[in-house]
């Protein structure tokens, strides 16, 4: 028997045919276009199960689990996208539709962030760990909490939204209409604001010189300061700063026995998590009594939400 899993982005949906030790045997991709509508999106999803059906011989009795990864809230009872804004979709029967279309019977649709945070759990960073977070460092921040291999979201199915815990009161604006959300400090969006901040404030720093590549994104603060910039260098201490204190937050709260790190701004490695993990050491509650939450960077990438949605 085989699962499919499904990461349904604002511009991508990726498709991909996973068997039992969590290996990823065939993957289809294409675009989502969310202006054609919701029926669009969710015929889109079907002909790519269909290209991997065939592709590998397989008939709808081979697939034990058809998984989503969504944006949005959603309700995982009733395989409901309550509401995703980059999706346009507002109380869309998603499983019905694709059960209705593929003729699947075993569907489940759960939040994209939370279904990374199960891939990591099941096959990446947190593997082996009944108590595990992942956070998403993208646009926005997100997050899923895994106890016993299975997602936690609270009653309503909107839990793990770590993002919107607010780390400094009355701080910056957020796009959730909070203010000082952790996501505001913590985000690459946040990261390139900061960056072009500081290029303002100075003309002279590396900061242009490296943003003359590829313009301003996640890394350009990064790179200017293993070149030795101060004002990067700046830029960098203050976003960890930040980072640890949500970190800090969360594992106060939690106790994971593994808090994993993914999205753009993890691939900076060791750059990001060494200084990180010795931020949070410094502040965490359990520093003296015993053992501690592990930070890792998370391993599986963009396959993340496909192996957790097919794990579902």
């Amino acid at each position: 028997m085989y699962r499919i899993g499904v990461d349904l982005g604002g511009t991508k949906t990726a498709a991909a045919l996973i068997d039992a030790e969590n290996r990823i045997i065939c993957k289809k991709t294409c675009k989502t276009e969310p202006e054609k509508g919701n029926d669009f999106i969710s015929e889109a999803i079907a002909g790519l199960i269909s290209a991997i059906l065939e592709e590998r011989a397989l008939k709808t009795d081979d697939i034990e689990l058809l998984g989503i990864a969504s944006p949005g809230a959603i309700d995982v009872e009733h395989g409901i996208v309550e509401r995703a804004c980059n999706l346009l979709m507002e109380h869309y029967p998603l499983a019905d539709k694709l059960s209705e279309l593929t003729k699947i019977k075993n569907i489940k649709v759960e939040n994209d962030a939370n279904a990374a945070a199960l891939g990591e759990a099941v096959a990446g960073a947190a593997k082996g760990s009944a108590c595990s977070v992942m956070i998403t460092l993208g646009t926005g921040v997100g997050g899923g909490f895994i106890i016993d291999g299975k997602v936690f979201s609270g009653f309503n199915y909107t839990g793990g939204e770590f993002g919107h815990m607010v780390i400094e009161y009355n701080g910056r604006q957020c796009n959730c209409g909070r203010k000082g959300c952790w996501e505001a400090y913590s985000s690459a969006t946040a990261l390139i604001s900061d960056t072009k901040k500081a290029m303002e404030k100075d003309p002279s720093s590396l900061l242009h010189e490296v943003a003359k590549e590829e313009g301003v994104n996640g890394k350009t603060a990064f790179i200017a300061a293993r070149m030795g910039d101060k004002a990067a260098k700046k830029v960098v201490d203050d976003y960890i700063g930040h980072l640890a204190c949500g970190v800090v937050n969360i594992i106060n709260m939690l106790q994971p026995s593994i808090l994993c790190i993914g999205g753009g701004i993890s691939n900076e490695g060791d750059g990001l998590i060494i200084p990180l993990i010795t931020k949070v050491k410094e502040e965490i509650f359990t520093q003296s009594s015993g053992p501690s939450t592990e930070l890792r960077i998370a391993m599986l990438g963009n396959n993340a939400g496909l192996i957790g949605a097919a794990n579902l």
